[in-house]
């Protein structure tokens, strides 16, 4: 499946481009890029590629994908990786485990919007009892929705279910679809691709909306403190990716289908549309979605509860961005 690359590749990619350091003062800036899931929210990289706003802002960008927040962070303490479009699981552990280089300057969205689906026979949440549940990965957004949306509606996920770890948001799918699992935890564009073959909303997402860093953008403050440029110039990207994304639904769906393989127009439709009333236009990064993440860590690790939302965040490029006027030029409001 052309999403699935191995940890050992990206490492040897991260490598192979970290050791090409020897630029002169004319040349790009080079970074190297983790992404966690292939999904609308954290598509924007693939905007900035197809718009060619890489080489606009003057930056040698390298996209790598890795189906998990948590090891994207490994990836990223061992050097192979600069800056993230991730889930906010993975850095925040991270950090509460003594690595403080970590930090979030933005985010596309705070709020999970994850579903789980059922198979036609479980209409109910408290049809789970008993069922076997896929999740991308322990300790990820589709494992932490779970666990939420399960104390929300009276149940108790460590004992009402079984929990299987697929890898990834599109073996999530395939597990449901092929019957390996009696339910999943799914995000745009994979829920509503289960809607239309039949798969019910046992828990939805789209009504309960958990506060959570769901779309981070994260990177190092050593990185910050050596190349500011550099990430000041990666989110004038994003921020200009968001613009297209929004903007122009055509060149939408020509991007996602092409990187997902989603080629349902209605299945599209539907899941951005809802994915559009979510996203943050100006990449905010809310303090309160950091500390829902905190929260539900602090069940099972007491260093949660010293630590503020704050110390995980650095908006000086969102600043930078407000005081320039980049988002009102580019009408993100």
């Amino acid at each position: 499946m052309k999403w699935r690359t191995s940890l050992r590749m990206t490492l040897s990619v991260g490598i192979a481009l970290c050791a090409m350091h020897g630029r002169d003062s004319h040349a790009a800036e080079r970074l190297i890029g983790l992404q966690s899931a292939p999904s609308v929210a954290m598509a924007l990289p693939w905007f900035a590629e197809e718009g060619r706003l890489y080489a606009k802002y003057d930056l040698d960008f390298q996209l790598v994908y890795i189906a998990s927040s948590g090891i994207v962070t490994a990836a990223m303490s061992g050097g192979s990786g600069n800056v993230a479009i991730v889930g906010g699981e993975g850095p925040i552990r991270a950090y509460l485990s003594g690595n403080t280089d970590f930090v979030f300057i933005g985010s596309v969205k705070n709020v999970l919007t994850h579903s789980l689906m059922g198979k036609p026979e479980i209409k109910r949440p408290e049809d789970l009892r008993g069922k076997r549940i896929g999740v991308g990965r322990l300790g990820g957004n589709s494992h932490y929705f779970t666990m939420y949306g399960m104390r929300q509606k009276g149940l108790d996920p460590l004992k009402d279910a079984q929990f299987i770890q697929t890898g990834g948001a599109p073996e999530t799918f395939l597990a449901l679809s092929t019957g390996a699992v009696d339910a999943a935890s799914l995000t745009t564009p994979q829920d509503t691709r289960a809607a239309f073959q039949g798969f019910n909303y046992v828990i939805d997402g789209r009504e309960i909306r958990p506060p959570y860093v769901a779309t981070g953008l994260v990177t190092l403050r050593s990185l910050i403190a050596k190349r500011p440029r550099a990430v000041s110039q990666f989110m004038r990207v994003m921020a200009e990716s968001l613009k297209l994304m929004i903007s122009d639904r055509e060149l939408a769906f020509r991007v996602i289908s092409k990187k997902i393989g989603l080629t349902d127009r209605k299945v599209f439709d539907a899941a951005y549309g809802a994915e559009l009333n979510v996203l943050e236009k100006r990449l905010d990064i809310k303090a309160g979605a950091i500390q829902a993440n905190l929260d539900e860590i602090s069940r099972t690790d007491p260093r949660a509860k010293a630590v503020k939302a704050e110390q995980l965040i650095d908006r000086r490029f969102l600043d930078e961005m407000e005081k320039d006027g980049t988002f009102d030029k580019l009408g993100l409001k």
